[in-house]
């Protein structure tokens, strides 16, 4: 692996053995977070357009966001009329989600918008009052995915994580969700410091060091530096390195080797964009 005067290998900060460990728990990522993202309105088009009219071309009504985070692709979906169920393993960014739901109750559309917390390891057991008969897509984007560590060194929780996804579809239901090209940060030893998903003007730089254990890649952890006007806030995030020829195979060894599989790039057809920053995969659960 070629090194680069940004990259460094460090030890890991600790892991919780207990299902997702919540990154934003001393709140302060969470805060920074909520105002890198920024308002829904500044939500790239692309990003907006790309899911959006995904899920209207397929039929999708009822969506289960299971990395809402502070809300934003929750927010975004309500206001484009769909039926959205949210949960997420950080209280602290979920506050931020209530308090829009709060804020915003007079319109049906958020009144009737459910937010909880839930684990993904328990995910089904834990949202299952509002399974009913399935969800028409379960999408889980921004990285989200890549925060849930490989505790035993086999990816059995990812793999049991994604099980619990594929449950809480419907027969024909999708699911989306993505990582970063992580292959390219291992080969390069650098993240883009610009994120497709969000329209941010506050970004200012992005440290990338990797965990290397038993010759492997464990760990990817960016090192965030926030401009937030007078205050430069730094905090680290930590995510496991998914390699897309890995990934694929987990998918459809979940889904069935038959169902519907599509990559895209940076939200364009994969063919138009064959480095991307993010691969966003979207699988169809069996009929």
């Amino acid at each position: 692996m070629p090194e680069s005067e940004n990259t460094m290998y460090i030890r890991s900060n600790g892991i919780s053995a207990e299902g997702t460990r919540d990154q934003y728990a001393d709140g302060k990522a969470a805060k920074v977070w909520e105002v890198f993202i920024g308002d829904t309105k500044v939500r790239t088009m692309n990003y907006r357009n790309f899911l959006v009219n995904m899920l209207r071309n397929r039929g999708c009504r009822r969506i289960l966001d299971v990395a809402c985070g502070t809300g934003v692709d929750s927010i975004m979906l309500v206001e484009e009329g769909f039926e959205v169920v949210s949960c997420d393993a950080s209280d602290k960014m979920l506050k931020y989600a209530l308090k829009e739901r709060w804020n915003r109750r007079k319109e049906m559309s958020f009144e009737n918008w459910v937010i909880e917390e839930a684990n993904w390891l328990t995910l089904y057991d834990d949202i299952k009052d509002h399974v009913k008969g399935g969800f028409d897509a379960v999408i889980c984007l921004g990285n989200s995915f890549a925060h849930m560590p490989d505790n035993f060194g086999d990816q059995r929780e990812q793999k049991q994580a994604i099980t619990n996804f594929e449950k809480c579809l419907r027969p024909g239901g999708l699911l989306f969700i993505d990582h970063r090209n992580y292959d390219s940060i291992m080969e390069t030893g650098s993240a883009p410091s610009k994120s497709i998903y969000y329209n941010s003007k506050h970004m200012t730089d992005i440290k990338t060091s990797v965990l290397i254990v038993a010759g492997k890649p464990a760990m990817v952890s960016l090192d965030y530096l926030i401009s937030t006007g007078d205050e430069t806030s730094e905090f680290r995030l930590s995510y496991y390195p998914h390699q897309l020829e890995v990934f694929k195979k987990i998918l459809r060894d979940i889904f069935g080797h038959n169902s519907y599989h599509e990559i895209f790039g940076d939200f364009k057809e994969l063919r138009d964009n064959d480095n991307p920053a993010f691969y966003i995969h979207l699988i169809e659960k069996s009929e």
